[in-house]
């Protein structure tokens, strides 16, 4: 297809470019702080051996994703720069025990930089907890309208505690879960007996599978008639 016909077609079909598509909140706060804050007791959730977590998305009605790497943040206790090694993953549409997984791998993860600390509200210049960005570069997932867990579990240093995933530094309710080899159950806080959310990001295309509205169309094809006569003009003149 010509270059120019197909910008124009896909201005009118609202095709997105590829980039960050979907944050499950955010992992730090302004001061690159994530607090845990009383009555809360969990640092963090655990992710290595038989143990992994889970959190859920939704795809809107008339989109779909083109799903190319996700973005992971965790920590270990004490490290002083990148431990990681592996991400286990899978995307399962519906429910996250017994729904269809629709993908998954065993994704190397690399250095996406560090994004901040977890801390203890009365110790918020503690450095013991450096939380990381892990990137996984995935093969591209094609995922339609409806409602995902992504489950995963991760690997890293051997003399550190964790992986440990934080929950979100906004510290809201959710239904992230957590499975010790068995069925995912919601986690809840010792401390507080609440529920949280935890931090990842989903990068790709957006791609809107509505048909244009014929007003929309009509302005392309205006658009198109206007080009194929400007390039039938300059043949003529040539």
């Amino acid at each position: 297809m010509n270059r120019t016909l197909f910008l124009v077609l896909a201005a009118a079909c609202n095709f997105a470019n590829a980039g960050a598509i979907f944050t499950n909140g955010p992992v730090v706060n302004s001061n690159g702080k994530s607090v845990l804050v009383a009555p809360d007791s969990s640092f963090g959730l655990a992710t290595s051996g038989s143990v992994s977590v889970a959190d859920d998305f939704e795809i809107a009605a008339g989109q779909s994703w083109t799903v190319t790497s996700i973005d992971f943040f965790a920590y270990q206790t004490g490290a002083t720069g990148f431990t990681f090694g592996n991400a286990f993953w899978s995307i399962v549409k519906d429910d996250v025990n017994t729904g269809t997984v629709v993908a998954s791998g065993n994704s190397t993860v690399t250095d996406g930089g560090r994004v901040g600390y977890r801390v203890a509200n009365n110790a918020q210049g503690n450095v013991t907890r450096p939380i990381y960005d892990l990137n996984a570069d995935i093969t591209d997932q094609l995922l339609t309208e409806g409602h995902y867990w992504l489950r995963w579990k991760l690997t890293g240093n051997g003399s550190l505690t964790g992986p440990w995933v934080p929950y979100t530094s906004d510290s809201r309710a959710g239904n992230a879960a957590q499975s010790t080899g068995g069925a995912f159950a919601t986690h809840v806080d010792a401390g507080s007996r609440r529920t949280h959310e935890l931090p990842f990001a989903l990068n790709g295309d957006v791609n809107v599978n509505a048909v244009p509205e014929p007003q929309t169309l009509a302005l392309a094809l205006v658009g198109l008639t206007g080009l194929l006569l400007a390039r039938q003009r300059g043949g003529k003149q040539a």
